[in-house]
């Protein structure tokens, strides 16, 4: 019997990295995915490895292309139980506040505040017609730490993603619905090793502050996301949940 038997899961951005990983951990817990990226050929390959799932290709900044992913879930599979809102970008010209110009910060804003509040609009209506479920909303470490190697808009995108979920968790509480802010530490995942190949020493110069030593593995972060998706997250709802390693708890690291 699987943690996630009869659910139904939209994961955006699941095309690759954590997406990718929660949605072949939820399908193999029972749940029915839709898998939706840009990545048309990507998101393919990750709903064929999954035991039941569907690709849709879904632009989370536009409202249309949101409503018909969670439409074609439904006619699908015939309810929505579980939204992870995990779609999110970091593009290079996102840099110190110096140097990044309003275009960036706008493009960053797009899809990964936006995109998780049209989500949460368009998805909770769902949820809501299936006598409730869980929203996982993709925060950051970020969204309560400082870093001096800034992506500004991103930083600022994930504090707005945190705040939201707050406040939808105590909206939707008594109507069955709990929403948590997943907050992820640095991720090995293709993204930033190619952000950090870009500058000589960047891998190195972040990974001694972290408690571990280590960045997190993908299906670390899809494994949290997967206890938030279960009835063993029953009482977790409005949480910042860290999974950084003890990043935002160290202030001196081993040496």
């Amino acid at each position: 019997m699987g943690r996630l038997d009869g659910r139904v899961a939209v994961i955006t951005g699941a095309a690759g990295g954590i997406g990718r990983e929660a949605a072949i951990l939820f399908s193999g817990e029972g749940a029915r995915v839709c898998v939706a990226d840009m990545g048309v050929e990507a998101g393919e390959k990750a709903a064929a490895e999954c035991r039941e799932a569907f690709f849709f290709k879904a632009d989370v900044s536009d409202p249309k292309s949101v409503q018909a992913m969670y439409a074609e879930t439904e006619k699908r599979y015939g309810r929505i139980d579980v939204l992870y809102n995990n779609a999110g970008i970091m593009p290079p010209d996102d840099d110190s506040i110096l140097t990044t110009e309003p275009d960036a910060w706008d493009r960053v804003q797009a899809v990964n505040a936006k995109g998780v509040y049209l989500c949460c609009k368009y998805g909770i209506p769902h949820l809501l017609k299936a006598g409730g479920g869980s929203v996982i909303n993709v925060a950051s470490f970020v969204a309560l730490m400082g870093a001096a190697t800034s992506q500004i808009a991103y930083t600022a995108s994930k504090g707005a993603v945190l705040s939201m979920s707050r406040e939808l968790a105590v909206q939707f509480a008594r109507q069955g619905i709990r929403v948590n802010a997943l907050c992820p530490g640095p991720v090995e995942t293709p993204l930033l090793m190619r952000l950090f190949s870009e500058t000589p020493g960047a891998y190195e110069r972040r990974r001694v502050h972290l408690p571990m030593g280590r960045l997190a593995k993908a299906r670390e972060i899809a494994n949290a996301a997967l206890f938030l998706a279960s009835d063993e997250s029953s009482y977790v709802n409005g949480a910042t949940f860290l999974v950084d390693g003890g990043l935002s708890a160290a202030y001196v690291t081993p040496e």
